[in-house]
């Protein structure tokens, strides 16, 4: 067993196939220590011909030996390890056009300024077993329709904002655009992600609205800014007032018209019942008298 000396550490190198014949007449010894925050690497010697190894000197010329490093302390060995972060089942697969919401105030400002594309706007959560089995399909539906925006609300995160929005079942899925507001809302799973498909294709279509993008109701903006553990002010639109419609104008009559009707005679009143007894009495001591 050779044994190789250093200021800084002590190391065997037994079994390296070098010879150790003549003790006696052997010289100092050169050797170049590798840095032992490399633990693990190999370090390379070059002997002289004969291949004799212990106190000779070194001549770095000809063939190479390997000699394998052990005994290093703890301390002076570093290693450095990175974990990366691992994804978490609703951020994986996530497309350019899918966005996961922070607040309300992202939501409606996130709705808003959509225009008229399209918004699909995902209600999930994390221990949802049917929104993590729907989560791949969308991504995929995301990728084939890049005009439209999909916008993901973590239920558990914002739990209070959906109850404002009146959301008590999931997975859940609204369908916003421009000027028309909400298209539709339901529910689906994996197995009926037909639904979601039929939604999408009756909606995706191009259309021009007309006024500005609608965004969420205005009862439910009221309610998000009533609730308490939101930071989310609104200031409720003023009703109009109703005006009262005035009644038709009645068409004047023609002076014409009125002037022939005043020269015409009025018409004679009818007796009256007594009246007509009274003449009829008058006419029998008419006739008497006679």
């Amino acid at each position: 067993m050779e044994k190789i000396m250093s200021s800084d550490c002590v190391f065997s190198g037994g079994n390296c196939g070098f010879g150790c014949s003549n003790l006696e007449n052997l010289g100092p010894v050169m050797v170049k220590m590798p840095n032992w925050s490399k633990l693990g690497s190999s370090l390379t010697v070059q002997s002289s011909g004969n291949g004799e190894f212990f106190g000779r000197s070194l001549t770095l010329k000809s063939q190479e030996r390997r000699v394998c490093t052990h005994g290093a302390n703890a301390s002076d060995a570093k290693m450095s390890i990175s974990i990366g972060k691992s994804l978490r089942w609703w951020e994986k697969g996530v497309q350019p056009n899918m966005k996961e919401i922070t607040g309300a105030e992202d939501l409606v400002e996130s709705l808003l300024t959509a225009g008229d594309k399209l918004v699909v706007v995902d209600f999930f959560s994390p221990g949802c077993g049917g929104c993590k089995a729907l989560h791949p399909k969308l991504c995929q539906l995301a990728e084939m329709h890049p005009d439209v925006q999909f916008l993901q609300v973590n239920y558990e995160e914002h739990k209070s904002m959906c109850y404002s929005l009146n959301v008590h079942v999931l997975p859940f899925f609204r369908f916003y655009r421009g000027a028309e507001g909400r298209l539709c809302s339901f529910s689906c799973t994996n197995a009926t992600i037909k639904k979601f498909k039929d939604a999408l294709a009756k909606h995706k279509p191009e259309r021009c609205s007309l006024g500005p993008p609608k965004g969420l109701e205005e009862k439910e903006l009221v309610a998000l800014g009533a609730n308490p553990d939101l930071s989310f002010a609104y200031t409720p639109k003023p009703e109009h007032p109703q005006k009262e419609v005035a009644p038709p104008p009645v068409p004047a009559v023609a002076t014409s018209n009125s002037s022939a009707a005043s020269s015409l005679p009025l018409p004679i009143p009818l007796k009256s019942t007594l009246e007509k007894k009274e003449d009829n009495k008058n006419k029998t001591l008419l006739s008497s008298g006679r």
